[in-house]
């Protein structure tokens, strides 16, 4: 009888992996390195969306503005496309004396109000705050700007018929879409990373060597990959995502904007994570999430260790585990964004 489970476990184990890194010198992971990312951003489809829009020149606007006691937030639109008005959140300190560091905040498969502070309920209001999903404010109030981004295919960015019918996301058009011009919605959201960053650089006073990216199971996934992508980001802090694609996205559930053609013939995702080093890196898990086991967190953490080992930057690399499920734990945030943070300023 066919067992699905046996094939597909099968199928992972007999797949090669071209970057599974392998690397035992400084020269060896820099090579690595170079390879991997060209071809990670063409499997993102990150190739095709930097030919098509070559000389598109995305534009900005405000629409409001409040004084929140501590911080001043903003709402914005930014035209990451000529077709495509992103909307996001900009959380200011109140006093800013000289660059502050940026600190995004891509948020997963929930609102993005709740990463300013916003709940438009009970259940909301509870999620955020026994979660500690209220990142962009935590940031704000650790005295740095803070950039919340509407992750694409969710809010404004849902197809009418999502919104009429008030789904949460629109993940699966999205992909679906994609696929046809060979794009994949973790990349269109890295692309989205990149041109927020763009903007915040030539329009925000932001200390250009401190900016760091940290979100929450979905974003997670967009902390992860954006930081393997996207070298201006210096800390990476994806929280209840880091795991191994066998452990986690191929063998339970997932939404899927999670899934990207071949990645497993590239490599796992420790060797994607493995694409930030040097930059500091820390994972934050629970220990009882279900969708993203420890076991295979922690497998592949020893993996990641490898690299940076290598590197020659073991301390740059930790992972923080929650005593608890799949949420944010901002402890293993802050304190390493802060340290790092006063890192990057005495190299610079």
């Amino acid at each position: 009888m066919y067992d699905a489970v046996q094939h597909f476990e099968q199928l992972y184990a007999s797949v090669p992996r071209e970057f599974a890194f392998r690397g035992s010198s400084q020269e060896e992971w820099l090579a690595w390195r170079e390879a991997f990312q060209t071809r990670l951003r063409q499997a993102l489809g990150l190739d095709k969306m930097e030919s098509d829009l070559q000389g598109y020149q995305p534009s900005a606007e405000m629409s409001q503005s409040e004084d929140m006691g501590t911080h001043i937030r903003e709402r914005w639109h930014l035209w990451v496309e000529p077709t495509v008005p992103l909307p996001f959140y900009l959380l200011r300190p109140k006093t800013q004396n000289g660059p502050l560091p940026l600190v995004l905040t891509p948020h997963g498969h929930n609102h993005p109000h709740i990463y300013v502070g916003i709940a438009h309920s009970e259940d909301e209001e509870k999620s955020m705050l026994e979660g500690e999903r209220d990142i962009a404010r935590q940031a704000v109030e650790e005295g740095y700007l803070a950039i919340a981004p509407t992750v694409r295919a969710f809010g404004e960015t849902r197809t009418e018929t999502d919104k009429e019918n008030d789904k949460t996301s629109s993940c699966r058009i999205a992909l679906m879409h994609g696929l046809l011009v060979g794009r994949t919605p973790i990349g269109e959201r890295v692309w989205d990373i990149s041109r927020l960053i763009d903007w915040a650089l030539t329009h925000l006073n932001v200390a250009a060597q401190q900016i760091a990216i940290t979100g929450n199971s979905g974003g997670g996934t967009v902390s992860l990959f954006a930081a393997a992508c996207e070298p201006r980001i210096s800390v990476a802090v994806p929280s209840s995502y880091f795991c191994t694609f066998e452990g986690s996205i191929g063998s339970i559930h997932h939404c899927d904007c999670n899934y990207v053609p071949g990645i497993m013939r590239l490599g796992e995702m420790y060797d994607v994570a493995g694409l930030i080093a040097p930059r500091p890196f820390s994972a934050i898990a629970g220990k009882d999430d279900p969708i993203f086991p420890i076991e295979h967190v922690k497998s592949a953490f020893e993996r990641l260790q490898q690299v940076y080992t290598v590197a020659g930057v073991p301390e740059n690399c930790q992972l923080h585990i929650g005593d608890g499920g799949h949420r944010y734990y901002k402890d293993g945030a802050w304190p390493f964004v802060r340290e790092h943070f006063t890192t990057a300023t005495v190299t610079a």
